[in-house]
């Protein structure tokens, strides 16, 4: 792969030229370079990825120039701004799908999230990109269902923002579905406030037809907490937390199930690496976080209390920030409970064993992160 390939075949599906602020560009050239180097990908594997890769900056050319056509709604503000994050595997999901059954709130959908502009309407249902992920959604049902059974989306779901994240090349995503470490190590130092001010343009693009308060979730924000609190001052912010042996093995399950899209050459030691590197910057960077600006600064989600009481969770969120937990927020979210029980599609099953982990060894390597959330966990 060459970054002025993609760039050329980019502005020749859009049919524009313009690729907005360089500084927000960066990771570009480290991921190609990682991904021709260290990727070990298939042939075909190695044609998909770079097709990913081009039509996520398609889609950025795409707002930046929806953007210039509309410079005034660049200047609507996002107000108090929920995002949610956790380790993967953490409730992040279950949390960000209760909150998106409140009207009031504005999530940023699948459909969307990988195909922004137009802004959509309203009534979205006949909107082209909505019916492609419904039949992309079809499509992967039928042929992986055992990545369904470990992460679903609807084609109209809460989406994760790091599809906001990746139209600036500085996001996890890439991490998690090939193995690219030099990248990795890019990523944790790179300043993320460029990808979130993008992010934001995004945001207040999409609220031309449907507003609402802005509810957001990427499990891998820990990472950069600073930077989101940059951009985002009035941010609300929400951590689940989940006993690291359930997550580390479930995390693990589902790169393994993600990578053989892009590779012949998977190696398990590879993913709980990239994982566990991963996590430990995550507790680390939060930890310190909270260190700055005091334990209150993030409000916490057992996920234990969550899965034994949804409602009585959001209400203690909704009081911690001061919203209304109105009527309607709570019969959308018992509606929402009632249409996805809990493993709809499918039982997800995986051992630490198989990438190389025991039980033991992550009870005492996130003792600290335990012991200082009180995290319920189960005698190992």
């Amino acid at each position: 792969m060459e970054v002025e390939t993609i760039i050329a075949n980019a502005r020749a599906a859009t049919g524009l030229e313009d690729l907005g602020d360089p500084s927000q560009l960066e990771g570009l050239p480290v991921l190609v370079k990682a991904s021709n180097e260290e990727a070990r990908l298939s042939e075909r594997g190695a044609a998909m990825w770079e097709q990913s890769i081009t039509s996520y900056l398609s889609n950025r050319m795409k707002v930046v120039d929806y953007a210039k056509q509309h410079p005034e709604l660049l200047e609507v503000s996002i107000d108090k701004p929920t995002f949610v994050f956790g380790l993967p595997r953490t409730g992040t999901t279950m949390t960000i799908n209760l909150l998106s059954a409140d009207p009031a709130r504005r999530c940023y959908r699948r459909f969307e999230a990988l195909d922004a502009m137009p802004p959509a309407a309203p009534d979205y249902k006949s909107d082209p990109r909505y019916l492609a992920e419904l039949a992309k959604g079809e499509m992967a049902m039928k042929y992986m269902p055992q990545i369904a059974a470990i992460h679903w989306e609807d084609a109209d779901s809460p989406s994760e923002d790091q599809y906001a994240m990746a139209q600036s090349f500085c996001s996890q995503i890439y991490d998690s579905q090939v193995n690219i470490p030099s990248y990795r190590e890019w990523f944790f130092g790179a300043d993320y406030v460029p990808a979130f001010r993008f992010q934001k343009q995004i945001l207040q693009l999409l609220q031309q037809n449907v507003g609402g308060k802005w509810t957001l979730k990427n499990p891998w924000h820990p990472l950069f907490l600073d930077a989101l609190t940059t951009v985002y001052p009035d941010a609300e912010l929400v951590m689940t937390h989940r006993d690291p042996v359930e997550v580390v093995g479930s995390a693990c399950s589902l790169l393994k199930a993600v990578r053989p899209i892009y590779t012949e050459d998977m190696k398990l030691g590879e993913i709980a690496e990239c994982l566990l590197q991963t996590f430990d910057h995550m507790i680390a960077r939060q930890n310190a976080f909270r260190d700055k600006h005091g334990e209150q600064a993030i409000f916490d989600i057992q996920y234990a209390a969550q899965i034994a009481d949804p409602l009585g969770t959001m209400r203690a969120l909704y009081d911690r920030f001061g919203t209304e937990f109105t009527a309607d927020a709570q019969a959308g979210m018992q509606a929402m409970m009632d249409y996805n029980p809990q493993n709809k599609h499918g039982k997800h099953s995986y051992t630490l064993e198989e990438f190389g982990l025991s039980a033991k060894w992550v009870r005492d390597h996130f003792k600290d992160y335990t012991d200082r959330f009180s995290i319920p966990v189960k005698d190992v």
